[in-house]
């Protein structure tokens, strides 16, 4: 072989030599990147596969033996299933409804404020009521909604409220329940909207700024719709929260003496019928529903919210 040769052969060993060590490190941070997720993946067998295999299979089964639909019909006949179901449904309406609407909102008037200590300070007083347990956001609003000990006890009057009682009325507590789970975590998602904001191109905004766009204006045509995908993400997670209502209406079911009934909800019905009635295939059952539900509408959002597209 020539020098010459020699010399056009060099680049060559050195683009494999390149590519070598360009393998030998892609195939380190996967087994890097499979660690991580081991755990994970561990826990989410553990707790979250074999758990819902092991429902479904309670769900058509009675005392050992396949029971096809009879769980479930029998849970559909108990004359406390619609009332639970329209309870459930009537909080998810208000409380995502509520939850886009006041989220999105919050979340535009935090980032067009120019002052950064100012910004910083509201998202993180929007955040601290997150970091409070569900049960713990409960036993406060249970003194806020007490006009005897209320701090905003002239407002309570001011709606002809007197007591703990009238105000946890079955026709109120969807309400209240929505302003309770609104209050512990809209401030985490105030802070999601404000990081999607902030990937927004400044070029673009201040474009439609030099078109004579309006705050409103942008909000309504740029900024919203470029949220969209963090939109669907909120409201899939919330609804999917939402549907598992139960320490708050239970909370207040031990606190109001009975005003609001034990089988409030969906979770607390599958709750009563595993370990009041023992009944753990119609529990079952209901779990299995909610499951198909949460399942099928997050579906919806993920397609309609377009979150997997790529721009």
């Amino acid at each position: 072989m020539t020098i010459l040769d020699q010399t056009a052969a060099r680049p060559l060993r050195g683009g494999q030599l390149a590519k070598s060590r360009n393998g030998s490190v892609e195939r380190a941070q996967g087994r890097i990147g499979l660690v991580f997720v081991s755990l994970y993946t561990l826990l989410l067998v553990v707790f979250g596969v074999l758990p819902s295999l092991y429902a479904i299979y309670l769900a058509f089964t009675k005392r050992g033996a396949f029971a096809g639909f009879d769980n479930f019909i029998r849970v559909f006949k108990d004359y406390r299933f619609l009332p639970a179901v329209e309870h459930v449904g009537l909080f998810l309406v208000v409380w995502l409804v509520s939850l886009v609407v006041l989220v999105v909102l919050l979340a535009l008037i935090v980032h067009s404020i120019g002052v950064r200590w100012l910004s910083t300070s509201m998202r993180f007083l929007y955040y601290i009521p997150g970091a409070l347990a569900g049960a713990s956001s409960v036993m406060l609003w249970l003194f806020v909604l007490d006009p005897t000990v209320s701090p905003v006890a002239f407002v309570l009057h001011g709606l002809g409220l007197n007591s703990l009682v009238g105000a946890v009325q079955a026709d109120r507590l969807p309400f209240v329940l929505a302003v309770i789970a609104f209050w512990t975590g809209a401030g985490g998602w105030i802070v999601v909207m404000y990081g999607a904001l902030n990937n927004i191109s400044k070029d673009l905004i201040e474009a439609a700024r030099v078109d004579g766009a309006g705050p409103i204006r942008t909000a309504w045509s740029i900024q919203i719709p470029l949220m969209r995908k963090w939109i669907a993400y909120m409201v899939i997670l919330s609804f999917a929260g939402g549907t598992q209502l139960f320490v708050e209406p239970r909370v207040l079911s031990q606190a109001s003496r009975g005003v609001v009934s034990q089988d409030y909800s969906l979770n607390q019905l599958a709750f009563l019928y595993a370990f009041k009635q023992s009944d753990f295939n119609g529990s079952a059952a209901i779990s299995l529903v909610l499951l198909i539900v949460s399942l099928g509408l997050s579906i919806f959002f993920v397609f309609k919210g377009g979150l997997f597209e790529r721009v």
